[in-house]
């Protein structure tokens, strides 16, 4: 069972949407400081982005612990 690459897209944006709310906040509590919780959040979302797309589809050409389907033996 593979996945098409607009589903690994799709779950690329919306896991870094959750991430980029994520990192801003702590950069925020951190820093105290608006523009650098903003430019920090700006450049990972990138950057997040494009390395868990290309970790998505890795792991997708690789079999390690897929189940494969069982065979039926006859049809109906």
């Amino acid at each position: 069972m593979s996945e098409k690459s607009y589903r690994s897209l799709a779950k690329s944006i919306s896991w870094r949407t959750i991430g980029t709310i994520d990192t801003f906040l702590i950069s925020l509590i951190v820093t105290g400081k608006l523009d650098f919780a903003l430019t920090i959040g700006g450049v990972e979302v990138f950057t997040k982005m494009t390395l868990y797309y290309l970790h998505e589809r890795t792991w997708n050409r690789i079999s390690f612990g897929r189940v494969k389907p069982a065979k039926v033996d006859y049809q109906i």
